[in-house]
Order: structure tokens, then C-alpha cells, then sequence
């Protein structure tokens, strides 16, 4: 496990927002045989063959074309967004002989880890090209910014409890105020070293930028047993499910299999989502909310020629597995769990239920995800919320609205969930991959 660990943090850090998060799943599907479409391309699809499509830079959709008499779709979603803060249009501000930044909240967020630690500026900015609009990835290595708390001699109730704002307290600070540095020039010099080409700040027409932690993913523990990095939720789902995905048989691998005698029939179409914005809703062009996954089930369907009704059916021989990492019981605060299902770091891929549906399993559904674990030998554990305690919502129930599909939702257990640095267990992740494999072979 160790070295699967170890390529998790390197993804990781790899991801520090979710434009780059996509970037490296793009680049290991790339890898992997898989060819990029699309949406605004005629698409030609080859059964056997494997494809992606990307959505506004923050989604991706994989899959392997299935045979036409195929069962129904294996679909596991996921998110690549994680909580941070956004930074505002003309983010400068002067105060005290300083230059901070002026930032918005993006998603619920324990806005205290965010203080007194490194932290840098990783998005996408579009740059006027000639008489063309470039779009470019940027992501500044090195540690620029720190939200420095107010010292306890100043606030003598600090240990009482604080209520933060973020237009007051939560602003990076960036550089003296004689500084001729600004986030445009910074942009600007990184890309140059990206570009080995001049870019100029007033090139800059308009960016998409987010803080992100600088502190490395890490193992610790007596035994080394915990492991410790930003971004867990979701990324280390969304890793799960890419490695699991690139394990996928292609079009060789199933002629061969065929061959043999196991034959196709039977078999699901494998699909890999990976949704934008399920920190603030899922409601956009991107997330789980839009029809991103549907449009790219039908296009599938058209290019089988399927009818309405064949897809009809296909799609109720369907399951999808929603992703989302899941609270693990508090060594400390035991009393917020529910007496009777309440996880442990390494106890196993987590199983979640809530009554209101927020979590789409059902009885059905998690009699098939507790029947796949025992046949493989996954442990496994239930979560539900504590009764008197509300709970978060995740992107599986928002994906069906649009897909009358079964589905039940799982996760590794952590806690700290949207801290600036959360923590898991390594052998959780593990299972979690284990899992997606067998799910989707």
C-alpha cells in the first residue's frame, strides 16, 4: 500500500485546485489508451474503445464503449473541488504599509486551519494572444501568502471561541506596500517560466484563481498507520476511482477474453465522473445538478443506435457508486457519532445511510455494495448521522435527479472533514480501490 500512498500524495499535490485535479486525470487516461472528445464534435464511438470528455475544465466523464448487448452502465461518481477561498476581481488592498488580498469563501470551510500556515495560488487565467483569447493553467509554487491570526495578547478570549470574518480577518497577506508585486505580475512571471515565453500582466484579461495549503501529504501515526494531506475529500476518491478506471479492459483485452470463452455478454459499460461544484451545491454548467452525465450516456446510446426503450432498460440495469469521503468517529468527541454506526479510520470502505435521502442508500442498494465487499473480502462499516446532529449532503442523490438509477454512496472515513489539512486512514484507501476494480470489472 505504501507505494499506492505515496502516488495518492503525489496526485495530490499535484491537484491543488480542481482545474488542475482535472488536468492530471486527463493526463493519466492519456496514458492509459483513452482518447479525449468532444461535446461540440460529431462523435464516432467504437465499441471496445476507451474516451473522456472534459466540461469547462473542472469535469470529466470516462468510459469504455460496451457491446450492444451489454447490461446496463457501472458508474462511480466523485468531486475534484475542495473548499478554499476564491480571489476577488482587483484583489489588492493597502492597509498599514501592507499589500493583502481581498478573498471569498468557496464552500464550508473550518476557516481557522487556513491561518498562520503557507499557502499559494494555483487556477486558470485567459490571456489575450494576438488577436485570439488564450486559456492557460497556473499554479505558483512557491510559498506567497499567510492569514496571520490576531495574537493572544490582543484578544484574550481567543481560547473562548471566535467568530471570523472573511472580509476582516481571513485576508492573505502578500507583500510590503512598496512592492511593485501583484497577483497579475506573479501570474505572469510563473506562466513565463511555464511558457519559456513573455507573458505581460496587461496580457492577463480575467482569472479563475483559489488559495491553496503548501503543506505536504504525509503517513504518521505509532505505526504509520494515518495519513494526513489537504484536498482528502474528494481527491482521494477521485484517485480511487482514476486508478481503478485505467485498470478497465480495452478493446484487446476483451477480444482475447472472448476468445477464451468468457464472452461479453453480461458485461457493464464502466464510467468514471468526476463533478466540479459539489462544495457549493452542484447547480452549475459542471456539477452533479447539470446533465453533463446524461448527455454523454445518450450520445453513447445514439451512437449504438439503441431506441428510447432499449436505453430505457439499460438504464434500469444500471448502479452507480457516489464517492464521498465520510466522517469517522471523533477520538475526542465520541458524543457527536451515532451510538451504532459510526466509522473508524482503517475499519474499511464506508457505507452511508440518512433517512432524508441526502444519502442514496437504500435497502436494495446496500445489500449489493455489502454482497460485492464480502465476496472480496473489503471490509466494510456503516455511517449514519447522529439524530439530533444534520448532516452534509454529496453529489449522488443530486446525479439521479437527472438518471432513474439505483445507487448508494461510500467513502473512506476522516476526520477534520474541510479542514485546510484532514486526516484518513492508508489502509481505507486500500479497500476503497479494491472496491471501484471489482465494481467496474
Amino acid at each position: 500500500m505504501r507505494e499506492e500512498t505515496q502516488k495518492l500524495f503525489q496526485f495530490i499535490e499535484n491537484s491543488p485546485c480542481a482545474y488542475l485535479a482535472i488536468c492530471n486525470v486527463k493526463k493519466e487516461l492519456d496514458r492509459s489508451g483513452y482518447r479525449e472528445l468532444l461535446e461540440q464534435d460529431e462523435w464516432n464511438l467504437e465499441s471496445g474503445k476507451k474516451y473522456y470528455v472534459v466540461r469547462n475544465d473542472t469535469s470529466v466523464i470516462a468510459f469504455v464503449m460496451p457491446e450492444k448487448n451489454f447490461k446496463g452502465f457501472h458508474i462511480i461518481a466523485s468531486h475534484c473541488d475542495a473548499p478554499s477561498f476564491k480571489i476577488k476581481e482587483n484583489p489588492e488592498m493597502k492597509a498599514e504599509g501592507y499589500v493583502k488580498l481581498n478573498v471569498e469563501k468557496y464552500g464550508g470551510m473550518i476557516l481557522s486551519t487556513w491561518m498562520d500556515r503557507c499557502l499559494s495560488v494555483a487556477g486558470r487565467v485567459f490571456v489575450r494572444d494576438g488577436q485570439k483569447i488564450r486559456k492557460l493553467f497556473v499554479d505558483v509554487k512557491r510559498d506567497l501568502l499567510l492569514i496571520p491570526n490576531l495574537a493572544i495578547h490582543m484578544n484574550r478570549d481567543m481560547n473562548k471561541g471566535v467568530e471570523y470574518s472573511v472580509q476582516k480577518d481571513m485576508c492573505p497577506l502578500l507583500s510590503k506596500e512598496l512592492s511593485k508585486q501583484n497577483v497579475k505580475q506573479i501570474v505572469a512571471d510563473e506562466l513565463k517560466k511555464q511558457m519559456a515565453k513573455e507573458i505581460k500582466p496587461d496580457d492577463i484579461i480575467s482569472m479563475d484563481l483559489f488559495l491553496y495549503n503548501r503543506d505536504k501529504a504525509k503517513t504518521f501515526g505509532a505505526e504509520e498507520e494515518f495519513i494526513a494531506a489537504p484536498r482528502l475529500d474528494d481527491l482521494q476518491c477521485v484517485y480511487a476511482s482514476l486508478r481503478a478506471m485505467t485498470e478497465v479492459q480495452g478493446e484487446k483485452e476483451a477480444v482475447e477474453e472472448r476468445e477464451c470463452g468468457a464472452g461479453s455478454s453480461g458485461a457493464y459499460c464502466p464510467v468514471m465522473a468526476v463533478f466540479d461544484n459539489e462544495e457549493v451545491g452542484s447547480s452549475t454548467m459542471q456539477g452533479a445538478d447539470s446533465t453533463f452525465l446524461a448527455d454523454v450516456l445518450i450520445r453513447i446510446k445514439e451512437s449504438m443506435n439503441l431506441s428510447e426503450s432499449i436505453y430505457r432498460q439499460k438504464l434500469a440495469g444500471s448502479f452507480m457508486l457516489s464517492a464521498d469521503n465520510a466522517h469517522g468517529v471523533h477520538p475526542n468527541h465520541p458524543e457527536k457519532a451515532d451510538p451504532t454506526n459510526k466509522p473508524v479510520l482503517n475499519g474499511g470502505v464506508v457505507l452511508k445511510f440518512q433517512a432524508n435521502q441526502r444519502y442514496t442508500t437504500d435497502g436494495a442498494s446496500a445489500a449489493y455494495v455489502k454482497e460485492l465487499c464480502e465476496r472480496n473480502q473489503i471490509p466494510y462499516q456503516t455511517y449514519s448521522n447522529h439524530s439530533d446532529i444534520t448532516g452534509g449532503s454529496t453529489l449522488g442523490n443530486i446525479a439521479i435527479r437527472h438518471l432513474s438509477i439505483p445507487a448508494a454512496d461510500i467513502g473512506n472515513a476522516q476526520l477534520a472533514m474541510h479542514s485546510a489539512y484532514e486526516t484518513a486512514g492508508e489502509k481505507d484507501f486500500g479497500y476503497m480501490m479494491k472496491l471501484m476494480k471489482v465494481f467496474y470489472n
